[in-house]
This record gives structure tokens, sequence and C-alpha cells, in this order.
């Protein structure tokens, strides 16, 4: 086809095997897609392509994903606004007939339906990072890292220290919108026994609030974490050896943990304990 179909805040680019969706960097655009910045979805992602109106004068040309195509969709769950669809196109209403024409031809080309047996629709690339409300996340392409901070985490997570996991001991991620209460990313990890603790509470989780771990930058993290485990092949043992850290970083964790003491959330027994495994990493 290779015609292009403008609206408000993306435009769509119909090809022979895809339909490749640029999203404005607009300041009015919703922020997730100035963050995906375009996504190409092939044909074969796709199942369902609707046509309805819209609110004040437009009509909103959708198409439907086939479950298990696209890890951004899947890791959201179901979670997104409707503003905030990337799969959604708004147009003014008087382009109703060429959006029409465009969903008729694209239905035409559509052979699959029903879940994917893998993800068709490629994830957002590492690295990536962001600041949730108890610590800052990172993801490299190979591993999730927590670094946290002083002024949110728990004492459980302080007492955890930061923490690394590497693909092969997941097994997925849970990804709760920050719009709604409790939000929160959490690791799933393949050797989990008992059920998770609270967020708050699990050294495996982050959480969201006060503006920390925003949609736009949380999503796209959890996204390209749930692509690159399904693309990992789990180890068959994990390795217990320890990397040397940074000694100003250590010395820093010291202090931190002193305080913990000194305001009684870490008693004399976890607080020498615990100094004792940090001085073990220089």
């Amino acid at each position: 086809m290779g015609d292009v179909l403008a609206g408000f805040h993306a435009a769509w680019e119909f090809e022979s095997d895809s339909v490749l969706i640029r999203y404005e960097r607009g300041i009015r655009a919703p922020r997730l897609f100035q963050a995906l910045g375009e996504r190409r979805v092939p044909l074969e992602a796709i199942q369902g392509v609707t046509l309805a109106p819209g609110r004040r004068g437009t009509v909103v040309l959708r198409v439907e994903l086939r479950p298990g195509a696209d890890p951004l969709l899947e890791a959201a769950a179901g979670q997104l606004k409707e503003s905030s669809d990337p799969y959604r196109l708004v147009l003014p209403a008087e382009r109703e007939t060429l959006a029409e024409y465009y969903a008729d031809e694209l239905r035409a080309q559509l052979t699959e339906s029903g879940p994917a047996e893998r993800h068709l629709v490629a994830a957002p690339e590492a690295p990536l990072r962001f600041k949730a409300y108890d610590g800052k996340a990172a993801f490299d392409g190979t591993a999730v890292s927590f670094r946290w901070f002083w002024t949110g985490a728990s004492s459980a997570k302080w007492k955890a220290g930061d923490q690394r996991f590497p693909l092969g001991e997941l097994s997925g991620v849970e990804w709760r919108s920050p719009e709604v209460f409790e939000g929160h990313l959490r690791l799933l990890r393949r050797d989990a026994g008992a059920a998770p603790a609270q967020p708050d509470q699990d050294p495996a989780a982050v959480v969201f609030g006060l503006g920390y771990g925003p949609v736009h930058e949380s999503l796209p993290f959890a996204a390209a974490v749930l692509a690159a485990v399904r693309d990992c092949a789990p180890v068959p043992a994990v390795s217990t050896a320890r990397a040397h850290r940074d000694p100003a970083d250590i010395a820093e964790r010291i202090r931190h943990l002193g305080e913990l003491h000194q305001a009684g959330l870490v008693t004399d027994e976890e607080f020498s304990s615990k100094k004792a495994e940090l001085l073990s990493e220089l």
C-alpha cells in the first residue's frame, strides 16, 4: 500500500507487510507516544481492525493485536488509558471515508488470529532506566538492577542491599500502573517459592508514586525486560561469586546502614552482620 494516513499525535504508513506508526513528539502528544517514537507492526501481529465514532467530531481507527504479539501490551495487561493506546489513530470526522478505505484494505491482508507464539512487535531497546519512589531501576540488556534511595526505600530493602537480577534468573515482569493505587514494577523470579511480599518490602520490586515511575518510563522498561526474558534461556545454575565493588560505594552503604541502626530500624546483630557482608565485597 505505502500510503500515509495522518491523525492527531500519530501517522500510519501502510506497507506491504506491516504498518509503521510514527508518533508525534509535540508537547500535546501523550508522553508514552513521545517515548516510543515509532512502532512497526507486522501484519501477522494484527487480528482485527475497527473504525468507530470518537469524541468531539472525530473517528477512531484501531488495530487489534493478537494476544502475546506485543511485549508492551502484554506488560500493560489492559491498564493503559484509552488516550495512551498506541494502536488508536484519532482523525477528524471528515476523514471517515478515507479511514474506512484503509481499514478495508488492511482487513483484506490479515490472515492470522489468536494468541501469538512469540513477540512479533519489537520491544523498546536497552539500556533503559527510570526513577521509582524507593529506588532507581536500570536495565542494560543482560540484567536488571535496583539501587535504593535513602528517602524512600523501606528498611527491608536497605537490609537486603542493592539488587542485580540476571535475565536467566527471571521468569517475567509484573507492572501495575502508577496511575492506580499501589503502582509498582516487580520482577518475577524462577526460583520464587512463597507468595511475594508487599512491593514496598520486596527487594525484587520498586514502587511508584508522587510522580515517580510514570507510564512513559516504567512501561517501556517493563516491556523491554519481559521481551528479553522471553528470549533468554534459563541458566543451569546461578553463580554465587561476587564482584568487587567501589570502596566509596561500600563506605556510603555502611554510612546509611549506621543511620538505620541509630534510628532503631536495624538491630545490633543485623548491623554487624550487614557491615561485615559489605566489607567482604571490597
